[in-house]
């Protein structure tokens, strides 16, 4: 029987999750401003979503990815996930600094994906790395306090241009350029994120691979991959098979052409499959992609009753980062085009919204959430924030005053924080400590997939039923939460 982990103080916490703090402001910035900067740049609303591809796709790509080759790095002094959070930090400080510089539609949209990307190098190993460093007992104070500076962080970045416009800063650019207060926002962010993330490089030791394999809950340090030379492979053609039928479905009901990316993804996972299943059957069955197709298809049971609720619940996230934007401007501010001071007034009320529902996140993940969670449970406490969050995307429908949207963000807060702690909280004491980098990775698929849907369906679905119209993407986001609702009350937790 090994040792257990040492209890972590104040201290400790806050050190291990302080990079994420830098992390969100970058997230911020990002969700509260790309699609004010696309429009800026000369796109249309019913582009946007395409233009938003980028962000979930580099997510489905990286995070299994980066999980898989972290939880097999160690670098020494500098350990095996604080390398990924220096690099993704320095990238994605370099993609704040040129994304303002942007001259065209094209150059933004491929800083966003370096940008999405860099911030998920950093991102996926933070979720490790609190369970590298906690005993199971402080799980769910770890992912409480990591919820708390996601939500300090994103009141801090999503606040930017609304404080610089106050302070003088010019809030009109010309057609084709963004403005001031978006340009200097960025920048600031992207020194703040690097200096955030290094705090927790500088201030935190990792385990070694000799100090986990003492712990009691520690496992072999390198897992076997696992065996698919058994596996059928005729689910991977019908994956294939799913995917083609998406891809001609394109053409003849007049869908968007983005949703062939869809249809792409889906053959994509099915021709994956395949290969690591015929690699395994000719004895070379020990690749990164056998482990990452074998952790998929081997997922603990409450693992997949999570992924369908983080399908539902960040579907309607993602509508709303892309969409309030233009919903707040066109509805509250009385004014849909880019180069307007009404626009511009919107978008930086969007900042002050997000910034609301970041905060109210923070202080509910420290103080609302173990509160209900100690007597009715997580699941419940789980579903009951997310009926809070329906609701505020629901106000959106009847409300036209920009300041009673304050009220609306409370309850979408309250869902925020629960999505950032609860499913975490039920699922980190479930997995192996060894796979512990990609089941998350794994996990986190399950928060890209449904942006990768929205980037793709929404826009032909606005298009077809509500043109010009976006205030109905609410309705969306609102029944989405009510389904993921539901669906948490399957979890006994």
């Amino acid at each position: 029987m090994g040792m257990d982990k040492p209890k972590q103080g104040f201290a400790g916490l806050w050190n291990i999750s302080f990079g994420f703090f830098g992390i969100q402001i970058g997230f911020a910035l990002q969700n509260a401003n790309m699609s004010r900067v696309f429009q800026s740049l000369g796109s249309s609303i019913d582009n946007l979503s395409v233009l938003w591809i980028a962000a979930p796709l580099t997510g489905l790509l990286v995070q299994p990815i980066i999980g898989h080759l972290s939880d097999r790095t160690w670098l020494g002094r500098l350990g095996r996930r604080r390398p990924y959070f220096l690099l993704g930090a320095i990238l994605s400080a370099l993609a704040l600094l040129g994304m303002p510089q942007s001259d065209g539609l094209l150059m933004a949209a491929l800083l966003l994906w370096l940008l999405d990307a860099s911030l998920n190098i950093s991102m996926e190993p933070f979720r490790a790395f609190v369970g590298d460093m906690l005993r199971k007992d402080q799980h769910t104070l770890g992912y409480a306090v990591q919820t708390a500076f996601i939500g300090a962080g994103a009141v801090v970045g999503s606040l930017f241009p609304w404080l610089l416009d106050h302070l003088g800063v010019a809030n009109v650019a010309p057609a084709g350029q963004v403005p001031d207060t978006v340009r200097f926002s960025f920048w600031a962010g992207g020194a703040a994120l690097f200096a955030a993330v290094l705090w927790t490089v500088v201030t935190t030791r990792e385990y070694s691979p000799d100090d986990m394999r003492a712990f009691a809950d520690a496992e072999e340090a390198h897992p076997a991959a696992p065996d698919l030379s058994r596996r059928a492979i005729a689910p991977c053609f019908v994956w294939i098979g799913a995917g083609l039928i998406v891809a001609l479905l394109v053409d003849l009901a007049g869908m968007e052409k983005e949703v062939y990316l869809l249809g792409a993804l889906l053959a994509g996972y099915g021709l994956a499959s395949l290969t690591a299943i015929l690699l395994a059957r000719a004895g070379r069955g020990g690749n990164m992609l056998a482990h990452i197709v074998g952790d998929i298809g081997g997922m603990p049971p409450i693992m997949r009753r999570l992924a369908l609720i983080q399908f539902f619940s960040w579907s309607a996230l993602f509508i709303m980062w892309i969409h309030t934007t233009p919903v707040v401007a066109q509805y509250m501010f009385g004014s849909a085009d880019p180069a307007s001071a009404a626009y511009q007034a919107g978008g930086n009320w969007v900042g002050v919204l997000f910034s609301v529902y970041n905060g109210v996140a923070a202080v509910a993940a420290l103080t609302l959430l173990p509160w209900i969670a100690a007597r009715i449970g997580k699941a419940r406490t789980h579903a009951l924030c997310l009926v809070a969050g329906a609701a505020g995307f629901g106000s959106f429908l009847v409300l036209r005053d920009p300041d009673l949207l304050l009220l609306s963000e409370i309850g979408i807060g309250i869902a925020w924080a629960s999505i950032l702690a609860m499913p975490y909280a039920m699922l980190a004491s479930s997995l192996p400590q060894a796979k512990l980098g990609v089941y998350m990775g794994v996990f986190n698929i399950f928060v890209v997939v449904p942006q990768l849907l929205v980037a793709t369906a929404m826009g032909s679905i606005m298009k077809a039923f509500f043109p010009g119209d976006p205030i109905w993407t609410m309705a969306f986001a609102a029944v989405t939460l009510l389904l993921a609702a539901l669906a948490t009350l399957r979890i006994k937790a």
